[in-house]
């Protein structure tokens, strides 16, 4: 089959699984227990069904299953790695939509599964650093650990930006086109397949998650999205030792990636656990600045849309216009933030 139409094969084999069984998902959700009952942080106000992340897992893991074998000089074991280790993530954030269960739990599977990636010959080797020998520094035997601190960090980061109707799920999206246009560039075939189909089970559960939604995907689906995608950026990006690969990932996964990093920082410096919720991420923040809930979540779009044409200019090797992107999001957001704050003072006055 023409790698072309392999690749569309793929993103609509999946868009139409995921599809299909995204109302079987709602009824087994309801069946099991996995019900987001209302909460003063959330913005529902009657119980939602969890777990239709397991549409998403089922058009992605159905279609890889069937398209695989397809692909020439295919790395087996890296592939067996990353469906191992999302099927561990997927069960235990099944069983914490339905159990709520601790973070030390939920975090112990997250090494588990990160250690079957390394395990399996997938790894970090090596990141950017203009001032290193060559431009890059190799990490040796640290490669094993920046790997699997890299998998649990952005498992987490797109975890947490579960928070609105559809906005974990358009992200990853994006993130996945993303990143399946430049392993096109980089000629990963592997990757592009896997970012097709992984970009096409978002989209078929997409219309169901948007506001307003009819099903969440609960952990089920925002933990084995943040695994996917970390793990497909190294298989498609980093694994090489092209200098600038570290930093076009960071780039095409930057909104969940700044936003827990700040949101770290946040709990951090006002005394409080880091794993404890709060109603301080960007989608929160834009709410409460007054925006609707469509209107936030297609901003946050635009954004994570921007950051990840600024990682694939990076790669084109077109760093002037990418830093331009990203200085236009930044002057936005800032002017934005800005003109919030006189009004809130010419409020007060």
């Amino acid at each position: 089959m023409n790698s072309n139409l392999l690749y569309i094969v793929a993103f609509v084999m999946a868009f139409v699984t995921a599809c299909i069984i995204t109302p079987l998902s709602k009824k087994f959700a309801f069946k099991v227990g996995a019900v987001d009952m209302p909460k003063a942080r959330g913005i529902h106000t009657k119980p939602m069904p969890l777990a239709g992340g397991t549409a998403i897992v089922a058009g992605f893991v159905i279609t890889v299953a069937l398209l695989a074998p397809t692909i020439k000089n295919l790395q087996l074991p890296n592939l067996v790695g990353l469906l191992g280790g999302g099927l561990v993530i997927t069960v235990v954030g099944l069983l914490d939509d339905i159990y709520d269960l601790p973070a030390k739990i939920k975090l112990f599977f997250q090494i588990l599964s990160a250690l079957i990636v390394v395990a399996t010959g997938t790894s970090i080797q090596a990141f950017s650093w203009p001032w290193a020998p060559g431009g890059v520094i190799l990490l040796g035997s640290f490669s094993n650990i920046v790997t699997i601190v890299w998998i649990i960090g952005v498992t987490n980061a797109v975890n947490l930006m579960d928070g609105l109707d559809g906005l974990a799920t358009g992200i990853s999206s994006i993130a996945a086109l993303c990143l399946m246009f430049i392993s096109i560039l980089n000629g990963e075939p592997t990757a592009v397949l896997l970012t097709a189909a992984l970009a096409g089970s978002c989209l078929g559960f997409l219309p169901h998650n948007f506001n307003p939604a009819t099903i969440f995907m609960g952990d089920t689906g925002s933990t084995f999205l943040g695994f996917t995608l970390s793990v497909i950026s190294i298989q498609g990006l980093i694994k090489s030792y092209t200098a600038i690969t570290i930093i076009v990932a960071v780039l095409i996964l930057g909104l969940p990636i700044f936003d827990t990093f700040f949101a770290i920082l946040r709990r951090v410096a006002n005394g409080k656990p880091v794993m404890q919720a709060d109603r301080g991420h960007l989608h929160h923040r834009l709410m409460d600045r007054g925006y609707s809930h469509r209107r936030a979540v297609l901003t946050l779009y635009g954004v994570s849309g921007g950051f990840g044409i600024a990682g694939i200019l990076i790669a084109m090797d077109d760093i002037k216009l990418a830093l331009i992107i990203i200085a236009i999001i930044v002057t936005v957001w800032f002017a934005d933030f800005i003109s919030k704050h006189i009004k809130v003072n010419n409020k007060r006055q």
